[in-house]
């Protein structure tokens, strides 16, 4: 379990000030050569007990040196060679455990003779050097394998065991991140709808992401539960999102459209005032996600706006979205004393006939009724004149 989800089960008991801490051990690795030129002179220099010492070298944060005894360490070891890894830096780095393996090379530079300690510890207690008192006979020594030129070449490999501490601290537990609708809110009941769940859709239309509630979109339209059903699912944006957000992509619509149909969708009430051309736009959404109530809304703004420059746009819009009210409100204006002549003498006449046939007959039809009702009038009155 992650230190977040300790935290986090930790709060969760009650526990809101909280600070943790992590203890980690890590080995880190590091190689020193020492070569030994003159090797035969030197060993006829040094006697027993007598050491060479390598350069300084750091492995793990501390500092180290070989020591090579070319007569042995001791007088009954005077028959070998002994070598020891020192720890230089213990006054100031202090106690460690490392791993060694010590190595002489032949004349291609590969190991010949090996011998490893795993895991000593280097410290007071014990002994600040260690290493192997025989590490290898003199008659061992082959002058062609090992003494090459007269040099003697060792590796040294260091592994030191580091203990690592991470702190962590946290005041109290996090405040939730509120994320701000793409519409404006009105009253306490909103702002309770939008911020009651955690955001789990982001639609991108218009150019811009727009955050949103499954369930609500869901419960206000069968058209967006179809779609959120086959929605791919997207990583979080921010703003409180979690890896199960899903992604909707709405193609041939404009951002601040889209922003209406969701005020209505949360608010039950699409912008005031509702001009026209947003009317007009926003019942083509409405009808397309089958919000009857919006188009409904929609239907009404438009209403206002019947006169013969619009009449025709109106009714094609009627007709494609199979808007009942506005069509008859348009047939109805049309149908008045003077309208159609005024309109058939217009060019928007052409657009009725391609647009709406169906109109365009049933207004033919009232016309040719009204001219039957007329001629029957005029017949009456002619009978009862003739009579007198």
């Amino acid at each position: 379990m992650s230190m977040g989800a300790v935290l986090s089960a930790v709060r969760a008991a009650g526990r809101q000030q909280l600070s943790a801490s992590i203890v980690a051990a890590r080995q880190v690795s590091a190689s020193h050569v020492l070569r030994i030129d003159g090797y035969s002179r030197i060993s006829k220099i040094l006697a027993t007990g007598q050491a060479t010492r390598s350069g300084t070298f750091s492995v793990g944060g501390h500092d180290w040196h070989i020591l090579h005894y070319p007569n042995g360490c001791f007088e009954q070891h005077k028959g070998s060679l002994s070598f020891f890894l020192e720890h230089a830096s213990h006054a100031k780095t202090g106690d460690t455990t490392a791993k060694v393996e010590l190595s002489i090379l032949d004349h291609a530079s590969k190991p010949s003779h090996t011998q490893t300690k795993a895991d000593y510890r280097f410290s007071n207690a014990t002994s600040l050097n260690w290493g192997w008192r025989d590490f290898i006979k003199h008659e061992d020594l082959d002058v062609e394998k090992h003494l090459k030129d007269d040099c003697l070449t060792i590796l040294c490999d260091v592994t030191v065991t580091v203990l690592d501490t991470e702190d962590h601290s946290e005041a109290a537990a996090p405040e939730p991140t509120v994320v701000e609708p793409p519409f404006g809110m009105r009253g306490q009941l909103a702002e309770f709808i939008w911020n009651k769940k955690e955001v789990d859709v982001h639609i991108e239309v218009g150019g811009e992401t727009l955050p949103a509630h499954r369930r609500i979109l869901e419960a206000a339209s069968p058209v967006f539960k179809a779609h959120l059903s086959l929605a791919s699912a997207t990583t979080g944006r921010g703003g409180g999102c979690n890896s199960n957000t899903a992604l909707l992509r709405v193609d041939d619509m404009d951002a601040e459209v889209f922003k209406a149909l969701l005020q209505f969708i949360y608010l039950d009430s699409p912008p005031r005032p509702l001009e026209k051309t947003m009317a007009e736009r926003l019942l083509v959404a409405a009808d397309r996600y089958e919000l009857e109530k919006l188009k409904l809304i929609c239907e009404a703004a438009l209403l206002q706006h019947v006169d013969l420059s619009s009449v025709a746009a109106a009714l094609a819009l009627a007709e494609r979205h199979h808007c009942s009210v506005l069509r008859t409100a348009c047939v109805q204006f049309l149908s008045s004393p003077g309208n159609l002549e005024a309109f058939m003498a217009s060019g928007d006449f052409a657009q009725l006939k391609t647009g709406c046939p169906s109109a365009l007959l049933e207004l033919l039809v009232k016309k040719m009724m009204r001219q039957e009702k007329g001629m029957s009038t005029m017949h009456r009155i002619s009978r009862a004149c003739s009579s007198h």
